[in-house]
């Protein structure tokens, strides 16, 4: 008879320390009652506007969607194609609950866009900044320095006057201002990573100075940046809707929240509040649920954070 040996049990490969840790941070993340309804109003809004096309009732836009005889309609008022307007019509016809779903495609695209090109920017200034160190670092922190002092939305101001009005002048004009944040909270975290063992290992290996930056440090310095580029959204698309307001942000042609205040604003007197309080609803829900989604993102991933 042939000897029976015992089978070895069958078992799963164990789950990456990485990926342990991104499921763990996930859970943290949705622990918080607050980040939790933050995180599905801001889900929720940003399916929304991504969708608009597909579900809004009529495209704000179309002028042959249009009826000057429809204008100023207030909340659940029926419109001349039988369509009911759930919240009123602005002065031109146009549905508002469709200009503001159209409007936060405009205010997040904005913002995050300004947001991604401003980090990258600045984080690889940051940690350049940080590896070269003396006079470089001196001379970019003295810009950086120079820039934060001034108002942020001085300085946008000040530039889309020069650069006149339009979505890739405002997303412009809020690269240049939101950079310095993002070079100086990476410079931070380069500083510390420069002097561990491992950028030492690596240059006594003589890798290329690009490769010890880009492949070493800069992924070190991320969560913060994530941290940092979160909360950033939430003020460029303030930002952005301070300056529509005011009249030097985006067209008219492409209005943003801020604009469909701006444009309701003159009719609040007369008793016409769905134009502009609408839209200042849904850029209130936009600012606020960010914020809470980050102020949650920061205990997550800074360590030195009791919560």
């Amino acid at each position: 008879m042939s000897e029976i040996t015992p089978t070895t049990p069958l078992t799963l490969p164990p789950v990456a320390k990485g990926e342990r840790l991104l499921l763990r941070q996930v859970r943290d993340l949705v622990a918080s009652p607050e980040a939790a309804i933050g995180l599905a109003v801001l889900i929720t809004l940003v399916a929304i506007a991504l969708l608009a096309p597909l579900i809004a009732p009529q495209n704000p836009y179309d002028l042959m969607q249009l009826d000057i005889m429809d204008n100023m309609l207030p909340p659940g008022s029926a419109l001349g194609n039988g369509a009911t307007a759930w919240l009123g019509t602005d002065d031109q016809g146009r549905d508002m609950l469709s200009t503001i779903m159209y409007g936060m495609r405009v205010s997040l695209g904005v913002g995050i866009a300004s947001v991604l090109i401003a980090s990258v920017i600045g984080a690889l200034i940051g940690v350049l900044s940080a590896y070269i160190g003396g006079r470089f670092d001196a001379l970019i922190m003295r810009i950086v320095d120079l820039q934060l002092s001034f108002p942020s939305i001085l300085i946008a101001l000040v530039l889309l006057t020069v650069f006149g009005r339009g979505l890739d002048k405002v997303v412009l004009s809020l690269v240049f201002v939101q950079w310095a944040y993002y070079a100086r909270t990476v410079r931070a975290s380069a500083l510390v990573e420069k002097n561990k063992d491992y950028i030492a290992a690596a240059r006594c290996l003589e890798m290329p100075q690009w490769r010890i930056l880009v492949r070493h440090m800069l992924p070190n310095c991320i969560p913060p940046l994530i941290v940092v580029s979160t909360v950033q959204v939430a003020h460029a698309i303030t930002l952005e809707s301070t300056l529509s307001y005011l009249g030097v942000g985006v067209p008219v042609t492409q209005p943003s929240l801020g604009m469909l205040i701006a444009t309701g604003y003159s009719f609040l007197l007369s008793g016409n509040y769905w134009i502009s309080t609408y839209p200042g609803i849904a850029l209130v829900l936009i600012v606020v649920s960010i914020n809470l989604v980050g102020d949650r993102l920061r205990a997550v991933l800074n360590p030195r954070f009791t919560h």
